[in-house]
C-alpha cells in the first residue's frame, strides 16, 4: 500500500500492455488506452481502514465515480467479470474496496477486490476492457494482473475548462443537474435543479453562474463545480460531462473560500 497515499492521484499502467486504466466517457465502463495525459486516466486514492488492514478506493478524477468490481460476466472475448464505474452513493460498498498486493519484484502491484477477484488488463489492440478474475494461487498469477502505479503530481490552480465546439444543438442529450451551495460553516445557501443539454462543462458553469448571480455578483472564473465523494471531500469537475446523460450532483464552490482551498487538481500533463 506504500504506492497509494490518501488524497493523491495515480495512473495504473498495465505491465504487460503498457496501456492505462481509463474511465470511459460514458461514465460507466472502464477500459485500457495508450494516452496518459488525460484526466480519464487519473484516479484519486481514498485509504479505507478495514478489519484486516488498510484498503483503498479509487475515484475517477474525470467523472467522480469509483472503480468497482461486479459479478456480471465480461463481454465476449474477455476473461472474468466486468469492471465498471459506480456513483459515490451506491448502496454496495464491497465492490469498491481494493487491496494492493506488492509483486515479487516490488515494482508492480496486484489489485484485489475484497471479494477475491484481481483487476486484469485484457488485449492491447482489441477487447481492451478491464475485468476482474479470481485467483486461487498467488504464486501462479497472470502477468496481465500486474499494474505499475504512477504518481501524478498536483497542480496549484485549476486547469482551464475545455471550450465548447460549435453552438448548442436542440438534438443534444439532456440531463438533470442538481446543485447545492453551502457557506463556510456548512449552512445551506441555496439548492436547485435544472435540465441541461449537452456535455460542455464550460457551458454548464456559465448556466450555474447565471442562476446564482441574482444572489451574488461574480464571474464564471470565480465558480468551481465540485463532485461529492464517499468520505465527504469534493473533487473538481474539469472535463466535459459523461455521455450517458445521467443526473449530475454538483457542489458550488467559490474561489477564495476554504472549500476551494481544499480542492486538489491532478497535473496530468506533467512529465
Amino acid at each position: 500500500m506504500e504506492q497509494f497515499h490518501h488524497g493523491q492521484h495515480v495512473r495504473l499502467r498495465s505491465r504487460v500492455h503498457g496501456t492505462y486504466l481509463h474511465a470511459d466517457e460514458d461514465g460507466h465502463g472502464v477500459n485500457l488506452r495508450v494516452r496518459r495525459e488525460s484526466m480519464n486516466a487519473a484516479w484519486a486514492v481514498h485509504r479505507h481502514p478495514g478489519e484486516d488492514g488498510q484498503f483503498l478506493l479509487l475515484h475517477s478524477a474525470a467523472y467522480g465515480h469509483y472503480l468497482a468490481a461486479t459479478d456480471v460476466p465480461a463481454p465476449p472475448g474477455h476473461r472474468g467479470l466486468r469492471v465498471e464505474q459506480r456513483d459515490y452513493d451506491h448502496p454496495e460498498v464491497e465492490p469498491l474496496v481494493w487491496q494492493a498486493i506488492l509483486s515479487e519484484s516490488e515494482e508492480e502491484v496486484y489489485l484485489r477486490n475484497v471479494d477475491g477477484a484481481c483487476l486484469r488488463a485484457n488485449g492491447r489492440f482489441w477487447n481492451t476492457d478491464a475485468t476482474v478474475d479470481f485467483v486461487y494461487d498467488l504464486d501462479n498469477i497472470s502477468r496481465k494482473m500486474l499494474w505499475v502505479v504512477e504518481e501524478i503530481p498536483a497542480r496549484e490552480v485549476m486547469p482551464p475548462l475545455p471550450r465548447p465546439i460549435g453552438l448548442p444543438h436542440p438534438m443534444l442529450r439532456s440531463r438533470m443537474i442538481m446543485y447545492m451551495w453551502r457557506n463556510i460553516l456548512g449552512g445551506l445557501i441555496t439548492r436547485g435543479s435544472f435540465v441541461f443539454r449537452g456535455r460542455s462543462v464550460f457551458r454548464l458553469r456559465h448556466q450555474l453562474v447565471r442562476r446564482l448571480r441574482p444572489m451574488v455578483d461574480f464571474d464564471d472564473s470565480e465558480l468551481v463545480m465540485g463532485l461529492p465523494t464517499r468520505d465527504g471531500r469534493m473533487f473538481p469537475l474539469v472535463v466535459d460531462l459523461p455521455s450517458s446523460g445521467e443526473t449530475l450532483h454538483i457542489f458550488v464552490v467559490i474561489v477564495g473560500t476554504p472549500a476551494h482551498a481544499a480542492l486538489r487538481y491532478a497535473d496530468v500533463n506533467a512529465e
